[in-house]
């Protein structure tokens, strides 16, 4: 289990059967009936290819369930909610279920695709906070999706939402307005109504209008506010509790809208592990991490590295050597076959560097020079660890 000082284990993916990538299926299966939103392949909208309509077994615990909220508190990872408790007494006397697995990297943007589109990260392709855009060396930026890139082209598969509105079941987004016409909006989410808010009465009051619209749905709300706090100040800290306060107030407030046929669902898309000066691997000063580096992409806990030509081999080896014991490095190949991407398609591919290394322990690479304000944050994710992997499944309903 994760500690303050020990983020546990790697913990592999559990895609197609507890994983983020799984619950928008099972919720749309719930709210159908039974029914299910069947991807192109025929497999059910949230499991990845092995045809299961509920992978989750949402239906059997929300029978005559035709609304589902799923709000996703970014950073709130399963190991935080003790942490949370005191001050979200909404959260902490919510229905726990089993926990799920996010996808690799533990990040937001391959999070929230994973989730939108029901696929792990090797078939959407969103696959790091930063990328190399493929034939030449420059970093692409999901987030804030930097780059004259088409959404549409770079992650091509249809969404739960696509799928849902096919089959007769609307959906919603609730989120802040900066988002609602992002590329990583229309990559992740596209096919369903963006309401955009701001405050608690806002997103409570979006989430009524949407409960109204429909008699069956499925409405997703998004709140980035923890693990902006967790990265600045780190989890436990008073900013990160009072950013957890204020997502307990909007789940209070859904949960007291909520008709008689309706659920809240909260979960996660990573968790976080809080670091410190002597955890810290400074890329950008060390030349031996550096030789015959082309590009360095992906986050603190969670490098890609493109190499130079024909080099990929030696700073494979070297990697291994100077980070022993303090992050797993591997090559592309052995990234993908160890299953960390689920099935991944030759596009998604070209996007891993040629080297991947993932932090161990609380050790993060941090680059000074590149990323001056990312590495002198306190709280990180991205790597494997059950710290960041393991997200909660929390069920709210009405008197819960």
């Amino acid at each position: 289990m994760p500690t303050p000082t020990d983020p546990g284990p790697f913990v592999t993916p559990r895609y197609g059967e507890r994983s983020l990538t799984d619950l928008l299926g099972s919720a749309y299966a719930t709210v159908a009936g039974g029914g299910a939103c069947r991807d192109s392949d025929g497999s059910a909208g949230g499991g990845e290819g092995d045809g299961a309509v509920d992978p989750l077994g949402l239906s059997a615990v929300l029978p005559g369930i035709r609304r589902i909220v799923v709000l996703l508190a970014d950073g709130l990872g399963a190991h935080l909610l003790p942490l949370a408790a005191p001050v979200a007494p909404t959260l902490a006397t919510a229905t726990a279920l089993p926990t799920l697995t996010c996808g690799f990297p533990s990040t937001t943007p391959t999070g929230l695709v994973s989730l939108g589109v029901g696929a792990p990260p090797g078939r959407h392709g969103v696959i790091g906070f930063t990328v190399r855009l493929p034939g030449t060396d420059r970093l692409f930026t999901h987030i804030r999706w930097d780059a004259d890139v088409d959404p549409r082209r770079w992650q091509p598969l249809a969404s739960c939402f696509d799928r849902g509105r096919a089959a007769g079941i609307p959906g919603w987004v609730v989120g802040s307005p900066s988002f609602a016409t992002s590329g990583l909006t229309d990559a992740a989410y596209r096919g369903a109504d963006y309401l955009s808010a701001r405050g608690t009465d806002q997103f409570v009051a979006a989430v009524t209008r949407a409960l109204a619209a429909a008699d069956r749905g499925v409405i997703f709300v998004y709140r980035p506010e923890i693990d902006h706090a967790g990265h600045l100040s780190g989890p436990g800290s008073a900013p990160w509790l009072a950013a957890v306060a204020a997502v307990d107030e909007v789940v209070a407030g859904i949960t007291a809208v909520l008709p008689a046929d309706a659920a809240l669902v909260v979960t996660a898309d990573h968790g976080m592990v809080r670091v410190g000066d002597a955890d810290r691997i400074d890329l950008d000063t060390d030349p031996d991490l550096l030789r015959a580096t082309r590009v360095i992409a992906g986050e603190g806990r969670a490098r890609y590295v493109h190499t130079e030509p024909g080099a990929a081999a030696d700073v494979l080896a070297a990697w291994r050597e100077l980070l022993a014991g303090r992050a797993e490095v591997v090559s592309r190949d052995e990234a993908i076959a160890a299953g960390w991407y689920g099935p991944t398609t030759p596009a998604a591919a070209e996007r891993i560097g040629d080297v991947v290394a993932v932090c161990r322990g609380r050790s993060v690479l941090v680059r000074t020079r590149a990323e001056p304000t990312e590495s002198s944050f306190l709280g990180y994710h991205g790597s494997l660890t059950a710290a960041e992997m393991a997200v909660p499944l929390l069920l709210v309903r009405p008197g819960n």
